[in-house]
């Protein structure tokens, strides 16, 4: 893999096994991220707990004797509660029961006859002897739970509080490798181990982003990591997949997409993260999931709004052009009607300047009908038109460009009317007659044919040209487009652009292919039962 994105130290190579530390793996956290959440300390003594829960008892023990002295006091028993609670509420539940137990003893031997012996006489001092047991162990264990209520509750609060200043530092953040960075930091102090970040570039895997910078890949971590990428599942050490590898991978995206792959790792090789940090981990990574989408959508929104401001300044150019070219062009045309050669080469001339301004007409009546079409204005009068007169009519004005080009008509007298806007469909028959005249070939011939299908009437353009490559048929109705390596090479690209529009807006549906014998592109307007209308005569 390529060491290419943001972080040049964070390559892809073979990493230290074994369980001893690993090169450039996280030792110590940086110290500018917030404080990790405290752990829930389970019941477990220390000697600490012990020395100051026994001293509590023997304090007390102490303080029992002064008091006994001064006279029989019964309820001296009660002030063993004292270093028991104490033990129960801050050391846990197993140092609770050792000071309850030694209190007992310390009651037994100094305070019930006989004196400084564990033997208990009076029936009423054992009964003494075991409800203090019972209740330190009962007030140790209900101690014990609020206890670790608290810790829960403290730990609840502490990750509520993580995942509240890591969502606010999201919103002020328009860039994946920012953000990447910032997942890896903040998650590589909160858990405190060794963080990566993965999006797939092409085909290949990138980091993005480490904590810290330098951590390294082998192979079988990028293969756990591309296999997270592609399944959406976790993958790699402690996983149900690719175990054996230093990393673990967890997806990270949003609505069912991955958009990359988190990685964590210790350096002592043991478990990347605790079941009880699994959910801090996960809030995280679907924050920063939604983050990414919303930077891709950023991003999306942005290039959207460049194509509509091209769009509108295209629009508007086309509009200005078109209309400053009009009324010149009309003059031009009605003066070159009006005038008479005197000689043949005059004529020969008159000829070519007349056939060039009515090329240069047929262009800007093009660019005012793209217009039109963008701009929704297209105003409609459908009736029936009888398709054999109208391709004659496209023809007929078509007449100076065909020249000697032979245009073969298979159109039956007994088809019925289709219901078309006269107008539109005159310009939609000339724009696809001229392109085939244009693209057929030097002597090729302009075929146009009409088809019963099983749903309504098909009309077919075709010419005797090289065809069209089949993988750019979709896009040679596009506006201004012209296809390399085939015959729409050359041209505006405007001509079948506005077939389509006018076509659509009269509901009907055109289609560019080949034809069936390879040896040309065809051209069908489709037009459905609902558009056919049964001529007079019939």
């Amino acid at each position: 893999m390529n060491d290419s994105g943001p972080y040049p130290g964070a390559m892809l190579s073979v990493a230290a096994r074994q369980g001893r530390p690993r090169k450039g793996f996280l030792e110590e956290p940086p110290g500018r991220w917030p404080v990790p959440p405290p752990r829930v300390r389970r019941d477990q003594g220390t000697f600490a707990g012990y020395a100051v829960s026994l001293g509590l008892g023997a304090v007390v023990t102490v303080l029992g004797k002064a008091m006994f002295e001064r006279g029989n006091i019964t309820n001296i028993g009660l002030l063993y509660l004292i270093p028991v609670m104490l033990a129960a509420t801050r050391y846990g539940m197993r140092t609770a029961v050792i000071t309850s137990l030694a209190c007992s003893l310390a009651y037994n031997f100094f305070f019930i006859p006989p004196l400084h012996t564990l033997t208990i006489q009076d029936p009423q001092n054992f009964i003494t002897v075991l409800v203090l047991l019972g209740v330190a162990i009962v007030g140790s264990r209900l101690a014990s739970r609020v206890r670790d209520q608290a810790l829960l509750a403290q730990a609840s609060a502490a990750q509520s509080s993580s995942l509240a200043g890591f969502a606010r530092q999201l919103t002020g953040i328009s860039a994946v490798d920012e953000l990447s960075h910032l997942l890896c930091c903040e998650v590589s102090y909160l858990l405190e181990c060794n963080t990566i970040l993965v999006m797939a570039d092409r085909e290949q895997l990138t980091v993005r982003a480490a904590a810290p910078i330098a951590v390294r890949l082998e192979m079988l971590d990028e293969a756990a990591a591309r296999w997270a990428l592609d399944h959406d599942r976790p993958a790699g050490h402690g996983s149900d997949t690719l175990s054996a590898a230093e990393w673990l991978f967890y997806p990270v995206g949003s609505a069912g997409k991955t958009l990359a792959v988190f990685g964590l790792a210790r350096s002592d090789a043991r478990a990347a993260i605790r079941a009880d940090q699994l959910p801090l981990l996960l809030s995280l990574l679907d924050q920063a999931g939604l983050a990414l989408e919303r930077i891709a959508l950023e991003v999306e929104m942005s290039a959207l709004d460049h194509v509509r401001e091209r769009d509108r300044l295209r629009h508007a150019l086309l509009s200005s052009v078109s209309h400053d070219l009009r009324t010149p062009l009309t003059t031009i045309l009605g003066t070159l009607g009006a005038m008479h050669p005197t000689s043949a080469e005059q004529e020969s001339q008159l000829a070519a300047t007349r056939a060039a301004a009515e090329r240069l007409h047929r262009f800007v009546a093009n660019l005012l009908d793209m217009v039109r079409i963008e701009a929704g204005a297209l105003d409609q009068k459908i009736e029936p038109v009888d398709l054999a007169e109208a391709v004659a009519s496209a023809v007929h004005d078509l007449a100076p460009i065909l020249h000697d080009r032979r245009v073969d008509t298979a159109i039956a007298h007994d088809l019925p009317f289709v219901l078309v806007d006269p107008q539109l469909f005159h310009h939609c028959l000339i724009n696809l007659v001229e392109n085939a005249a244009k693209y057929g070939g030097s002597d090729g011939a302009v075929i146009v044919r009409a088809l019963r299908e099983p749903t309504g009437l098909m009309l077919c353009v075709e010419d005797e040209g090289p065809g069209i490559p089949e993988e750019q048929q979709g896009r040679i109705f596009e506006t201004f487009t012209r296809l390399e390596g085939s015959d729409r090479k050359g041209g505006t690209g405007l001509g079948l652009a506005i077939v389509k529009g006018f076509a659509e807006a009269m509901g009907l549906q055109v289609t560019a292919t080949n034809r069936d014998d390879g040896q040309g592109a065809s051209f069908r307007i489709l037009f459905r039962s609902s558009q056919l209308r049964e001529s007079p005569g019939e």
